[in-house]
């Protein structure tokens, strides 16, 4: 059994941390690329933040919502 679990180690140490190895070492040298899935999840969530507020803004502006004060049950 204790073989299974070194193999496990193994596995995840020589093999599956390749990619985070090689961006440790890259990290020094190039910090923007060693990044570069940092970038793009911010990337993404800034879209994801602009669709959002324009999507706010059209609801507003159209007028859908009741905005009565009594409107909805949690603010009486």
């Amino acid at each position: 059994m204790k073989d299974f679990f070194e193999g496990i180690a193994w596995l995840f140490t020589e093999i599956l941390f390749i990619p985070f190895n090689a961006l440790r070492e890259l990290q020094d040298e190039y910090w923007f690329l060693a990044n570069f899935m940092n970038w793009i999840f911010v990337i993404i969530c800034f879209a994801a933040l602009v669709y959002w507020m324009l999507q706010l803004k059209k609801f507003n502006d159209s007028g859908e919502e009741d905005r009565d004060p009594k409107a909805h049950s949690f603010l009486g």
